[in-house]
């Protein structure tokens, strides 16, 4: 599955679940090193959604942090505004809406960077 593959189709305005031209422009167009951020990212998100959900606040505002930094080096912008507002969040309804919106963000994200590396498996296998 090629770029078109990392497309969805959300409440309008049509959002790409990774801004292509931001990951490449920041990954040099090297499709290695694109792989390497897509997989550091995938790790990650699921460290930092656990850390999130059961630490002291504190930790729980440091992993956001890092979370939303990392999704916005990658393009994932849904999941950086999704972190955002959690930082951002001050009553527990506020809280507890942006973390479940954080959740599902990162949960696309993980399954189109699954399916981008599988491609990259399937291509490298076939030598391309």
């Amino acid at each position: 599955m090629g770029a078109a593959g990392l497309r969805v189709i959300a409440a309008a305005p049509r959002l790409c679940v990774i801004d292509e031209e931001h990951l490449g422009q920041m990954t040099f167009g090297d499709r290695r090193l694109e792989r390497e951020v897509l997989e550091i990212f995938r790790r990650q998100a699921a460290i930092m959604l656990g850390r999130i959900g059961g630490s002291e606040p504190a930790a729980a505002s440091m992993a956001v942090h890092t979370l939303k930094g990392s999704a916005r080096g990658i393009g994932a912008w849904r999941v950086a505004r999704a972190a955002e507002r959690l930082e951002l969040a001050h009553v527990d309804a506020e809280r507890s809406a942006a973390l479940s919106e954080l959740t599902a963000a990162t949960a696309e994200v993980r399954a189109a960077i699954d399916a981008r590396l599988e491609d990259y498996s399937t291509h490298a296998a076939d030598g391309r």
